[in-house]
């Protein structure tokens, strides 16, 4: 019996781990998923994804063959005739493919799991807007987790229109409160049905090679994580890095990762004569990254801005490891950074393109080993009670059962304590925003009217 289904742009990735994180837990504690990949991601590197968990992934054709497809379906009279006029409505209009997706997606369900009645995605992309048209299709109720660029950065000349993906969700699941309050100010109609949910991290690993870490090693260490674009801060925190040098205070940069800025880094690498100080190291596996972080590491330091187009990093995964790892951690108060950095607490924050700023408390730290192990004690228990992904697994099941078509499992609501929240979602009449079918005729059928009708 399948719970409901998840519609991934493309799974498994190495750039979204916590999707794979999200549904191994939902698999573990007994929601069975059915999951869909647009895209092939076959060929693509990827570390921490089982050939079981790959197996299950129905991976859509490429966008030719998924057409041939689909047209084969339709000449077999296998899909509704809404999506057979909806395709010869459709002209040059942008964005066919969703449709064609769609199609394909609804047909899948309608033979493997005939069910289910709902279907989430993550990001407000391509995937998303493949489930709004599963809703139109086919009724199913969906859902998606907004992250970051996919809301910062919209995309022209998608269909439906942003506003609209958002009004026709039955849930949209934020990854912090900051996320959260601007979509529930952006559009306030679906403010009750914005919930957050924290991605989920799988602490063992980082909080075990702590506890048996050598330290001898981390005085002075400050590290870095994630990829060499703008967004990330890396040209700020190599300026930071140079007045560090210039005060006399002895520290070692690692700035782990790849990306296209890679050549402008170490061309300021160059200039500023940093050599000796600062290291790209390039990208590295998980395990070593661990290590890295457990003992070779005095302050993690992340320094986050906001790129030109208006993207910028929401809630960087790098921060909850390195906590997890017992680190103070030094970013800036952007987004939903302060969340997870508690000034003050778990490590130090400034303002985003503040070199001098940054450099300022990376040198506090770098002064103070006490202070630093205190902060990353404190990071710690924050990480284990906000980030472990049981807790934001739990959470993420509840709002399921409480705004969407979740498929309602007995045995599942005692275990995993959904009862209130499926009554909840009973109490309201069971509005989870199901899209009513009405038979499509050939001669009355209108595209705008029927993307419009609610």
């Amino acid at each position: 019996m399948y719970h409901l289904a998840y519609v991934f742009e493309r799974f498994p990735t190495f750039t979204q781990t916590f999707c794979v994180r999200e549904i191994l837990e939902l698999r573990r504690i007994g929601i069975r998923p059915l999951i869909f990949s647009i895209r092939d991601t076959g060929k693509e590197p990827f570390c921490q994804c089982s050939e079981d968990l790959k197996k299950l992934v129905h991976v859509l054709p490429p966008p030719e063959e998924l057409e041939r497809e689909v047209c084969q379906l339709r000449e077999a009279r296998a899909l509704p005739q809404s999506v057979v006029l909806t395709l010869r409505q459709w002209g040059e209009s942008p964005d066919k493919g969703r449709v064609y997706e769609a199609a394909w997606i609804g047909y899948k369900i309608q033979q493997l799991a005939p069910g289910i009645q709902h279907v989430h995605a993550h990001f407000a992309g391509v995937a998303a807007r493949a489930c709004w048209w599963l809703r139109k299709f086919h009724g199913l109720s969906y859902s998606f987790t907004a992250h970051a660029n996919d809301i910062f950065c919209q995309q022209p000349d998608q269909k439906p229109e942003f506003s609209r993906l958002f009004r026709e969700a039955s849930l949209i699941v934020a990854v912090s409160d900051y996320t959260a309050q601007h979509l529930r100010k952006a559009f306030p109609e679906t403010a009750p049905r914005v919930q957050r949910v924290y991605n989920g991290l799988d602490l063992a690993p980082f909080t075990n090679a702590r506890a048996k870490a050598d330290r001898s090693r981390a005085a002075g260490g400050i590290l870095s994580v994630g990829r060499l674009i703008e967004k990330k801060g890396y040209d700020d925190l190599i300026r930071a890095c140079a007045l560090l040098r210039d005060r006399g205070v002895d520290f070692k940069c690692r700035i782990v990762g790849e990306g296209p800025l890679e050549a402008d880094l170490k061309s300021q690498i160059s200039d500023f004569k940093l050599a000796d100080a600062v290291e790209l190291v390039g990208a590295k596996p998980i395990p070593e990254i661990i290590r890295l972080l457990a003992e070779e590491t005095q302050v993690f330091a992340l320094a986050c801005k906001t790129e030109k187009d208006g993207g910028r990093d929401v809630l960087p995964t790098v921060l909850m490891e390195a906590m997890a790892a017992g680190l103070p951690c030094v970013s800036t108060r952007l987004a939903g950074v302060p969340e997870m950095v508690l000034e003050g607490k778990t490590g130090l924050l400034c303002e985003e393109k503040k070199p001098e700023a940054l450099a300022d408390l990376l040198e506090t730290l770098l002064k103070d080993p006490a202070r630093c192990e205190q902060m990353g004690q404190a990071g710690m228990k924050h990480a284990q009670a906000n980030f472990s992904k049981e807790i934001t697994t739990s959470s993420l099941l509840k709002v399921f059962a409480a705004h969407t078509g979740l498929r309602f499992d007995f045995p599942l609501a005692l275990r995993e304590g959904l009862a209130g929240a499926f009554f909840r979602r009973w109490r309201g009449g069971g509005r989870e925003l199901r899209h009513e079918i009405v038979k499509a005729r050939d001669k009355t059928f209108d595209l705008r009217r029927f993307m419009e009708s609610a």
